[in-house]
C-alpha cells in the first residue's frame, strides 16, 4: 500500500530585516538582480518607480518600505521578485533571495495575534521547518492598491 503524500506548499523563500519571508512559487515570475528603477511622481512611498523586464513596464515596491521598515542601502544580495496576481505583475525588492523549499501544510500555523515584523493583514501564516520560521505572505493584500499602478 502506498503511503498518503502530505500536501506542500513549494515558496520562495526571501529576507527582511533578518527575517525569513516565503511567497508561493506559483505567484512568482522571475528573481531579478537590482537594476535602474524610474521614479513614478505621485505614488505611495514604497513605490519606488518602474523598470523595463524584457519589454513589459514592471511597478516595483520596496517591500520594507511597504511594511514600515526603516529601508537600507540595495547590497549585492538586493533582489527584486518579480510576482504576478491576476493580470497585474509587479517587482517586490527584498534584502536577498535565498532558496526555493517545499512546506508541507501542516507545519504551517494562522498568523499569531500580534507580530512585531509586519502587520497580521500581510501574513497568510507561519511554518515552521525545522528550527527555522518562515512568514508566509498573502500576496493579494500586501499588493493591495498597487493593483491600480497598471
Amino acid at each position: 500500500m502506498a503511503a498518503v503524500q502530505e500536501a506542500e506548499l513549494k515558496v520562495i523563500v526571501f529576507q527582511l530585516k533578518n527575517e525569513e519571508y516565503a511567497l508561493p512559487v506559483q505567484f512568482v515570475r522571475s528573481i531579478e538582480k537590482i537594476q535602474h528603477i524610474t521614479r513614478v511622481p505621485r505614488t505611495a512611498h514604497y513605490v519606488k518607480g518602474v523598470i523595463n523586464l524584457r519589454g513589459v513596464v514592471t511597478p516595483i515596491i520596496d517591500l520594507r518600505e511597504r511594511f514600515g521598515f526603516p529601508s537600507v542601502p540595495y547590497s549585492e544580495q538586493t533582489r527584486i521578485i518579480i510576482v504576478a496576481l491576476q493580470d497585474v505583475e509587479v517587482g517586490l525588492i527584498v534584502d536577498a533571495a535565498s532558496d526555493v523549499l517545499d512546506v508541507p501544510t501542516s507545519s504551517i500555523e494562522p498568523p499569531p495575534e500580534t507580530i512585531e515584523a509586519v502587520e497580521v493583514d500581510y501574513i497568510h501564516g507561519v511554518a515552521k521547518i525545522g528550527r527555522r520560521l518562515l512568514i508566509l505572505l498573502n500576496l493579494e493584500k500586501v499588493l493591495g492598491t498597487e493593483s491600480r499602478l497598471s
